[in-house]
């Protein structure tokens, strides 16, 4: 994921990490709110993590497994993570726009909001409420830029995906939210999963400055890791 981001997330700017369910997103936030405490020299950012759970996917036993991989003590970990589970759209947007000085009293390097789109999606339902919808999740999307860069943090959402039957060759799924989440997310990276078991694929789909790749990583009880040399070889093998 270094390798494909160019040494990692950047601060200042939006991650979008989409896909459908069970290819790794949630799994991905979990490991970023560890790595996040990691000193400099380690590549992280010393700092706490703010997580705005949509879907109710965060697990502390995911994070003290991914701590303890690290060598870091779990409960300083959990600690520096402060967690906010938003019950709808309204509550999730007003979460973001009270966050300024929690960010500030706990030393948040990253925000997550994990997904960005769930709330919306069932809310806002038939295309008479679709402007509505895209107006709000613009507003919500571009605050969240602005905590981003007035905290020098990393911002990071997940996002849902939709079918697109009419598609024969291409992408037969497409992240929700249309242009607005598309414009305002810097960084979008499509995750899938591979044929074999726990391996994920990661392809960078847009970037200001960086070509699009790919790059697989697989999930494992410690967390989100490299393949090891036995899983290139099955990998070539299975992907034949």
């Amino acid at each position: 994921m270094d390798e494909l981001l160019a040494g990692g997330l950047e601060t200042q700017m939006i991650t979008e990490f989409y896909g459908e369910f069970g290819t790794g997103k949630s799994q991905v936030c979990h490991q970023l709110c560890v790595n996040v405490q990691l000193p400099v020299e380690q590549h992280g950012l010393s700092g706490g993590a703010l997580y705005i759970d949509t879907e109710n996917t965060f697990r502390p036993e995911r994070i003290v497994q991914m701590s303890r991989h690290l060598g870091l003590d779990p409960d300083k970990v959990m600690k520096n993570i402060v967690y906010a589970e938003a019950y709808n759209s309204d509550h999730q947007v007003l979460l973001l726009e009270k966050a300024d000085q929690l960010i500030k009293e706990n030393n948040i390097h990253l925000i997550i909001v994990d997904s960005l789109t769930g709330h919306f999606r069932s809310e806002y339902l038939g295309r008479e409420m679709l402007p509505e919808r895209q107006q709000n999740l613009n507003k919500h999307m571009h605050r969240l830029i602005r905590l981003a860069r007035a905290f020098n943090a990393v911002a990071v959402v997940t996002n849902q995906v939709m079918s697109r039957p009419d598609e024969f060759f291409g992408n037969l799924v497409s992240p929700v939210g249309g242009h607005i989440v598309a414009h305002t997310s810097h960084t979008r990276v499509f995750l899938r999963k591979a044929p074999s078991g726990s391996v994920r694929i990661a392809r960078l789909v847009s970037s200001p400055y960086l070509p699009e790749g790919e790059r697989v990583f697989k999930i494992t009880e410690n967390g989100v890791e490299d393949l090891s040399e036995s899983d290139e070889a099955l990998k070539k093998r299975s992907w034949r």
